[in-house]
């Protein structure tokens, strides 16, 4: 899986929305599944018929399932390779999940809720996982994502220094603010979700070219290393 400079947008509703995301040039689609607090955007059923009609290529399980039989079931179930994990699991969970199926896993460091600094983090989490995604906590819900929240992006920027791994940059990300964001951390990719969400919840088409057209301005302008 290729993560560098790509965009990802999350909480596909249906067929028709994860085409014209792809068409609007995103890269990854996000279906978050199996939430403790948000509602799915789809049942698991949907999601399986969407991924094979575009392709599991460009799709990631987004979810807290723990157990590492049922996520890597679920994966089998989707036909997707490439799982971003926002549940509280342990690095040895990661390594069972490793052990069971040859998925490119995705750790979230989720700003306001973990018990470590980014360098622990890094340092436990690394062996056991490809990249790294960084989200808000949200303690009026207990939401860890899909908060519509920024964190300290100079928390975000310290995981991107220390971490061997590349680190996905989300939180409260949109199309005023994405650029200044990817500008600041430097990340290796961007997710957004409720920051292209017309009122009623669909991705609206305008909101999303537009955040695609700043996110790769910003990697534009981003030096590498």
């Amino acid at each position: 899986m290729i993560i560098d400079g790509s965009v990802q947008i999350a909480g596909v509703r249906n067929l028709e929305e994860a085409r014209m995301l792809l068409a609007c040039g995103a890269d990854l689609l996000g279906f978050p599944l199996r939430l403790p607090v948000h509602v799915p955007d789809t049942s698991e059923e949907e999601a399986r018929a969407v991924i094979a009609a575009v392709g599991p290529a460009s799709c990631v399980l987004i979810t807290y399932e723990e157990d590492p039989d049922r996520l890597v079931g679920l994966c089998r179930f989707l036909n997707v390779g490439t799982v971003q994990l926002h549940a509280d699991i342990p690095p040895a969970s990661l390594a069972r999940i490793k052990a069971l199926a040859p998925l490119f896993i995705i750790k979230s460091y989720v700003v306001g809720r973990e018990n470590c600094g980014p360098e622990a983090f890094a340092r436990a989490y690394s062996p056991v996982c490809d990249a790294f995604i960084t989200d808000t906590f949200d303690p009026a819900t207990g939401a860890s994502g899909a908060t519509g929240r920024v964190h300290d992006w100079a928390v975000s920027a310290e995981l991107v220094r220390l971490s061997p791994r590349p680190v996905i940059l989300a939180g409260g990300l949109g199309p005023r603010n994405v650029r200044d964001a990817i500008l600041a951390v430097r990340p290796a990719a961007v997710d957004v979700h409720t920051g292209v969400e017309a009122p009623d919840g669909s991705k609206d088409q305008r909101l999303v070219a537009a955040f695609v057209q700043a996110a790769r301005a910003g990697f534009a302008e981003t030096p590498t290393v």
